[in-house]
């Protein structure tokens, strides 16, 4: 619940809460591909999605698991003395692959020192009773968290950013993530290509009618190299603006039930990729404007996520 002077639940005060103190996630490569990459459903992937499958703060998979958890803890530490640690699988897809070498990798990332918990970036394509068994099994073990792109609940904009799956689909997965006692987290982009911000609303409100657990929004980044990058020079579209950007987070919070936790209000990609918005580099402007509108507002997380 919203604590420490903030009027919505963020993932600091969720991981105090639950852990105790100031807990951290290591973005790692686990070696996966993508079936929106490797032809099963499509060779093109999503649109907006980066060479390196969204992972393109790893260290990367020419290191094995256990050295690209070192590498992040050694750098953290000397910013943040004593934290714990969460093993974040997060580029490409990391459930599509056999249970065993499944179950092998996550055991790596588990087994170094400080780990405290998985979390796991995946498609709800790529969710079965088989992983969620297997997830369920860690779950056992250590805290484990999954986190689905959903993107947008509009169809024909999920169709339009080559997706690969229907709603429906998305659904299913929370379902059964959530029968097994595995917390979900749900990816939503805002400034998607002809999207209005009641169809972000729609998404919110739908992603959070299924009964997830976290929610990350963030601006959609426009990448050199992605096909969104060459759609972007040849038909461009409009990008929302910092202030556009931060007052539709702000009020979108409002629609948020207050035991969701909010694990992110912003992002970027790598400098050398960005095309637009330029913008998201200062984060630290990002989140300070974010708060001066909920104030401005006198926003409060969930306060209208009641309303029909």
């Amino acid at each position: 619940m919203p604590q420490n002077g903030l009027s919505y639940y963020s993932l600091n005060t969720f991981f105090k809460e639950k852990f105790g103190g100031k807990t951290v996630k290591l973005s790692i490569d686990g070696g996966f591909t993508c079936p929106n990459r490797d032809g099963k459903i499509s060779t093109k992937g999503c649109i907006f999605c980066s060479e390196k499958g969204s992972g393109d703060f790893t260290p990367g998979r020419v290191m094995s698991i256990a050295e690209q958890i070192e590498e992040q803890k050694r750098r953290l530490s000397q910013k943040w003395p004593g934290t714990m640690y969460i093993a974040y699988f997060q580029a490409f897809t990391n459930t599509y692959a056999p249970v065993e070498v499944l179950r092998q990798r996550y055991s790596q990332a588990i087994s170094q020192p400080g780990i405290i918990g998985l979390a796991i970036a995946t498609r709800p394509d790529c969710i079965d009773k088989k992983i969620a068994e297997l997830l369920k099994e860690f779950s056992r073990k250590t805290y484990v968290m999954v986190e689905l792109g959903l993107q947008t609940s509009n169809e024909n904009t999920a169709e339009f950013i080559n997706r690969g799956y229907p709603n429906s689909v998305f659904e299913n997965a929370v379902k059964l993530l959530s029968g097994f006692g595995i917390d979900t987290v749900c990816h939503i982009i805002i400034g998607l290509p002809g999207e209005s911000h009641e169809d972000m609303l729609n998404s919110v409100r739908y992603a959070c009618s299924l009964g997830i657990n976290g929610i990350k929004l963030q601006m959609l980044n426009v990448l050199e190299g992605t096909d969104l990058g060459e759609y972007y020079k040849i038909h461009p579209f409009d990008i929302l603006s910092l202030d556009q950007y931060t007052d539709i987070v702000a009020r979108l919070l409002e629609y948020i039930p207050e035991d969701i936790v909010i694990h992110r209000l912003t992002g970027d990609g790598p400098r050398d990729l960005v095309i637009e918005p330029k913008w998201v580099f200062d984060k630290r402007l990002v989140l300070n404007t974010i708060s001066k509108k909920i104030r401005l507002y006198n926003i409060v997380q969930g306060r209208l996520s009641k309303q029909p």
